[in-house]
């Protein structure tokens, strides 16, 4: 039975992604699933999202390249704008089975201050949230 057709992989191009890029391989594996990289570039200036575009567009083709390797089909989006509003609109536009994503490991008091996509993720989708600690 095939749970996942379609996996949204929320990346903020860091090593914490490499965590969830296992995870979500495995899963996508299991149910033929295509998945659909995604990163918000947030900016608060064009220069700046110029800047900050391209090692992110850079850090998801070495993470698509990773997948196709393995079998899987997979695709990257990038937005611009605050990540949790963005991830949300990505979440409602399309049919996704699945939302994944790393967290960085904070302490209570960190995910106070840096929770927030999570948190709100959380909260305001229908479809299940995965989320795998940096060292899983």
């Amino acid at each position: 039975m095939q749970v996942y057709k379609k996996i949204l992989v929320a990346m903020d191009c860091s090593s914490v992604d490499d965590a969830i890029i296992e995870h979500v391989s495995a899963l996508a594996l299991q149910n033929k699933a295509q998945v659909y990289l995604i990163h918000v570039v947030h900016s608060h200036t064009l220069d700046q999202d110029r800047a900050l575009r391209e090692p992110a567009e850079a850090s998801l083709k070495s993470r698509r390249e990773i997948l196709q390797a393995r079998g899987i089909e997979a695709h990257i989006v990038v937005r611009s704008g605050e990540p949790d509003k963005e991830l949300l609109k990505e979440i409602e536009a399309k049919d996704y089975d699945l939302v994944a994503m790393a967290t960085h490991g904070h302490s209570f008091v960190g995910d106070i201050l840096f929770g927030s996509v999570s948190r709100t993720l959380k909260h305001k989708i229908s479809v299940p949230l995965l989320l795998i600690g940096p060292h899983q």
